[in-house]
């Protein structure tokens, strides 16, 4: 049988992708750089709240130089994990304080 550069090269991918799917599946990504990253900065998000009794999306922007749309997720992560509670539905008037507990 004849093995085709096509069927070689399905194959190659075939298995570089099964690789990464264990990989991910295994939770080793929890040890990369940007999982580090992520809860290095929840952190000091948390540490934020003991100055102040409330937090803002835009203060979290500010902080790290993101987009909205990052500092977000990184609140709704924080409330996710029961660690912050969301004030206000939308816009600016949305406030996030620290759980007590």
């Amino acid at each position: 049988m004849y093995i085709t550069p096509s069927i070689l090269l399905s194959f190659v991918i075939g298995i570089v992708v099964g690789i990464l799917f264990v990989y991910k599946k295994s939770g080793t990504h929890k040890y990369n750089r940007r999982y580090q990253e992520k809860q290095k900065r929840k952190a000091k998000i948390m540490d934020l709240f003991a100055t102040r009794f409330e937090v803002r999306n835009n203060d979290v922007e500010r902080m790290f130089a993101v987009s909205d749309a990052t500092a977000t997720n990184y609140l709704s992560e924080l409330e996710k994990e029961g660690k912050i509670r969301q004030i206000g539905n939308r816009g600016r008037f949305v406030t996030y304080e620290k759980i007590k507990g």
